[in-house]
């Protein structure tokens, strides 16, 4: 029997073109994670599928079929937040991006997706991106399993303290005294006390917050490069850069 979802609450991530008609479509779901749906027919002049498929955009999502590759069979979407000014669009993209490529599929992650969808309300309403970029980073890399504590040091088992330096392994988290795999050094204490309290209004915390999760990020994706990354740097070098 073939497996059919319904009503499915869920965002595009990602489509590409798919045969000479049809659409190869990364889906990000509430209750059904990543996954990938073939839309037939969605890339004809005449089909609506190909105006609604867009990110940012919630939806309402239907698929059948019993293997990895789905077949959509319908698709609701609502007005979402709007994106379209340039930085807005770059940070949606970075967002659906680390989605595509570190979230392992078909597995559930409810408290991401709202995470998610805070995200994108957030872009839509500031100017003032980096904190909004770092923390949906923490949320994804907190739903997969590899948050670390900014406050305590892996090695030496001992609470940050301010005055103190420290370093950054992406596999161990903190540490007290420099490793083989410690990436960052010169880590300043008071900073990271600053992150373990959530704030990011210092320059240097939001510099250090982005250091380390772009140690960390990278090294999730082992070597495979983030496009959206290269957005940032063509539009306004490093001002934004995700």
């Amino acid at each position: 029997m073939t497996d059919r979802v319904d009503q499915e609450p869920g965002y595009v991530l990602h489509r590409r073109n798919y045969r000479e008609t049809s659409l190869m479509v990364d889906l990000f779901s509430l209750n059904h994670g990543r996954l990938t749906v073939v839309a037939r027919g969605a890339n004809s002049p005449k089909s609506p599928l190909k105006a609604q498929l867009q990110p940012f955009q919630p939806m309402l999502l239907a698929w059948q079929g019993r293997s990895d590759l789905k077949t959509l069979t319908s698709a609701e979407s609502r007005m979402g937040p709007d994106l379209r000014r340039t930085e807005r669009l770059y940070c949606g993209l970075y967002l659906n991006e680390l989605l595509q490529r570190l979230l392992p599929p078909a597995e559930p992650f409810q408290t991401l997706f709202a995470h998610y969808i805070e995200t994108l309300d957030a872009l839509a309403e500031t100017d003032d991106f980096e904190p909004t970029l770092r923390r949906f980073e923490w949320h994804l890399i907190e739903a997969m399993g590899y948050a670390f504590d900014w406050a305590m040091t892996m090695d030496a088992g001992t609470p940050v303290t301010a005055g103190g330096d420290y370093y950054y392994d992406p596999e161990q988290g903190l540490q007290r005294e420099p490793g083989p795999g410690s990436l960052l050094r010169g880590l300043r204490g008071e900073v990271l006390l600053e992150l373990a309290d959530h704030r990011l209004e210092s320059v240097e915390a939001r510099r250090t917050a982005k250091r380390v999760m772009r140690v960390l990020i990278d090294h999730l994706l082992q070597g495979r490069p983030l496009h959206s990354r290269s957005l940032f740097t063509q539009s306004r070098g490093d001002k934004h850069e995700s």
